[in-house]
């Protein structure tokens, strides 16, 4: 089946997966980052103490996210969205209305919890359950939703923060979230996809149903955790300090900015060729490579000055993103079965969570006890390919237990 009829035949499901990324930018970190600047005046905080809060507010969501993601494998996909886009909706109000600091970290909470926790959840799971043969590219098509939120949601926010305040520009995320997103999505996801005769046969066999509690006992699970989290902790490490990245190189903030672009339509290409690569060779063997552009984009950043390195540590770090968006969409039911799956997704999104809070912290010591910011890249990038090669045999190993024992 050709990519557009895919697309056609399946439109229903790849739109209401593709929707639940996209309304769940109203509680990633791209979004409420828009409002930073109103949230310090307001509340009189610096940068580090709004720094805190959020960091708080994240990790409690990532503790939460591993007892209650498991609801994705009790409830239908549309019975959870009536559960979680409801309170993303009263988060929103939440932020609109507080002048507390302890509401304001309870409605970063609810954001981060419900919308870049719940909704993903709920999206790549219902994906992983709906598709087999074809996992690769729905999870790409998927995984595209928070990109195109990342292109149309920050300049709608400023449009209508400029016109009615940011509090009411909260307030209309609310409304859209109630009036547009609940019913469209709820009825798209209504239905569940079954195996249909024009589905293209599996590049590898069914997976037998592990529980949450033998994944955490499988050593294989931890090793491909160890390159699977270095995308979000180098990523978020490179864009919370690309200020003193940008001072300290000497680079223009307009140009660096504009490399973002770059790295989103990069995300995008590679998401769908990695959906593609992944239905036609399986997730498991394309374990090894999604860390090899990102080891470079570490180099390149890490050594050369000029200006033009910010692209192309944008485009290659795009790669890396686009692939480990797609390739961890389908390795998880690939390798553990569906029947658990939302449990078992709860704990790599909470240890994703985890990864990209304690890189900023971490590095930023670092920086204050005078370690090179250049030379701590240089060493994530060293640590991609130390990942490769140990991400090498764990698809080895992938493969040999997929293998049926023989008497």
């Amino acid at each position: 089946m050709n990519f557009l009829a895919f697309i056609r035949n399946n439109a229903r499901w790849l739109a209401g997966g593709f929707l639940l990324t996209f309304f769940s930018s109203y509680g990633q970190t791209f979004f409420i980052s828009l409002s930073s600047g109103h949230i310090r005046t307001e509340y009189g905080l610096s940068h580090g103490q709004f720094g805190t809060i959020y960091m708080l507010a994240t990790l409690a969501s990532a503790a939460t996210l591993t007892y209650l993601g498991q609801i994705v494998d009790k409830r239908s996909p549309r019975a959870v969205t009536f559960i979680i886009v409801p309170i993303l909706a009263f988060a929103c109000v939440l932020m609109a209305f507080s002048h507390h600091i302890v509401l304001l970290l309870l409605a970063i909470y609810l954001l981060r919890l419900f919308g870049q926790g719940m909704m993903s959840q709920n999206a790549f799971t219902a994906i992983g359950r709906w598709f087999v043969a074809q996992r690769g590219r729905a999870t790409s098509l998927t995984a595209i939703g928070v990109n195109a939120g990342e292109a149309s949601f920050p300049l709608l926010f400023v449009l209508v923060a400029g016109a009615l305040g940011w509090r009411n520009a909260w307030l209309a995320g609310a409304v859209t979230l109630l009036v547009v997103a609940l019913p469209l999505i709820s009825w798209l996801v209504a239905k569940d996809r079954t195996p249909q005769a024009s589905d293209p046969a599996a590049p590898v066999a069914a997976a037998r149903d592990w529980s949450r509690a033998e994944v955490l006992r499988d050593p294989l699970f931890y090793m491909a955790m160890a390159g699977v989290l270095a995308p979000g902790f180098i990523g978020t490490t490179v864009f919370f300090h690309q200020i003193y990245l940008v001072e300290l190189r000497g680079w223009s903030l307009e140009a660096f900015a504009a490399s973002f672009a770059f790295m989103a339509a990069t995300v995008v290409v590679f998401s769908l060729v990695a959906g593609q690569l992944v239905d036609r060779y399986s997730a498991k063997a394309m374990l090894p490579t999604f860390l090899i552009p990102l080891g470079l984009a570490c180099l390149v950043l890490g050594f050369v000055e000029g200006q033009w390195a910010a692209f192309v540590f944008m485009g290659l770090m795009g790669i890396s993103y686009g692939f480990t968006n797609t390739v961890f969409g389908a390795l998880w039911p690939e390798i553990y079965g569906v029947r658990y799956l939302g449990a078992i997704r709860a704990v790599t999104m909470a240890l994703g969570v985890f990864a990209t809070a304690l890189g900023p912290g971490l590095t930023g010591y670092l920086i204050d006890a005078g370690v090179s910011f250049p030379a701590q890249v240089v060493v994530m990038g060293i640590y991609c390919f130390a990942a490769c090669g140990m991400l090498v045999g764990v698809s080895r190993r992938l493969f040999a237990r997929s293998l049926p024992a023989t008497a």
